[in-house]
This record gives structure tokens, C-alpha cells and sequence, in this order.
């Protein structure tokens, strides 16, 4: 049986080293083509490696890139927590310096300071004078006469009041 038989591939993972082609009833070993598809396998590895070695960088980088914010998240977050713990001890530390002033601004402890520090005494009902006011005297004071300039100046007025109707 001879038959003309030629096969064509583009599959760069079959091999067919073995495989022999008859053409015009002779058979001979397909060796010429051998050197150009492993040519284009080495090519397609070499490329596919360099492929994954730079998805693989870009990958480390993302994951690197994400870790960082998250460390910075977390940082942020425990730098609000110790502000906040440092209000709320503020916050305390007013409470308490408020209630000491409303305890010594009563009038108990005022009391006390006037007698105790500056020497000062209740005052008693001897202590106390009364004046009296008498209602009934009125003093008035006469009007006097105006000068030669005011009235001079109440007459111009007089003289601009009637104009002006």
C-alpha cells in the first residue's frame, strides 16, 4: 500500500520524531522540521517563564502593597485608641477638678476662709446705723440767665425752625 499521506500540526506539545512521510512511495525520516519546532518550543518556555516570573513579581508587590496598608490601617486605628483613652482621662481628670471648685466655692467653705484667713466676724445688729431720708425737702435750683452768645444761637434757631415750617 503506498499512500501519499502529509500531516500538518501546529501543536507545539506533540512529537513526532519517529514518524515517517511517504512521498512518491519512498519513506524518509521527517528530521528537517525536528530543529524549528524545538526552536519554538525553547521560545514559548522561555517566554512563558518570563511570563510567570513577572505575574509573580506583580503578585508579591499587590500582596506587599496590601500588607503595607494594612499595617497603616492598624497603625491609625491604635493611635485613635490611646487618643481616646487619653480624652476619656481628661475628661475624668475635669470632672474631678470641677467638683473640688463647686466644694470649695461653697458658701460654707467661703464663711470659713473670711473668718479663718483674713480675720473677718459675722456682723450683728450693732453694727448695723440707719440713716433716714426726709422726703419732703426738694431743692431747686433757679434758672439762670443765658449769655449774649446763647442767645444770639437760640435766635438763629428760632429763625431755621420757622423757615423750614
Amino acid at each position: 500500500m503506498a499512500e501519499n499521506t502529509v500531516r500538518y500540526y501546529n501543536d507545539e506539545g506533540y512529537d513526532d520524531s519517529d514518524e515517517t512521510t511517504e512521498i512518491d512511495g519512498s519513506r524518509r525520516k521527517e528530521t528537517e522540521q525536528q530543529p524549528e519546532i524545538e526552536l519554538r518550543r525553547n521560545e514559548a518556555r522561555s517566554g512563558s517563564i518570563l511570563m510567570i516570573i513577572f505575574i509573580s513579581l506583580l503578585a508579591a508587590a499587590l500582596l506587599g502593597s496590601v500588607i503595607y496598608s494594612l499595617d497603616k490601617r492598624n497603625t491609625m486605628y491604635n493611635k485613635v485608641a490611646a487618643m481616646n483613652e487619653k480624652l476619656e482621662s481628661a475628661a475624668a481628670e475635669n470632672v474631678r477638678l470641677q467638683s473640688e471648685l463647686d466644694s470649695k466655692m461653697s458658701a460654707k467653705n467661703i464663711e470659713e476662709y473670711a473668718e479663718n484667713v483674713l480675720g473677718m466676724e459675722k456682723i450683728d445688729s450693732t453694727q448695723i446705723k440707719y440713716i433716714k431720708i426726709q422726703t419732703g425737702d426738694v431743692v431747686t435750683i433757679p434758672e439762670q440767665e443765658k449769655g449774649l452768645i446763647a442767645k444770639i444761637k437760640s435766635f438763629f434757631d428760632r429763625c431755621v425752625e420757622y423757615f423750614r415750617g
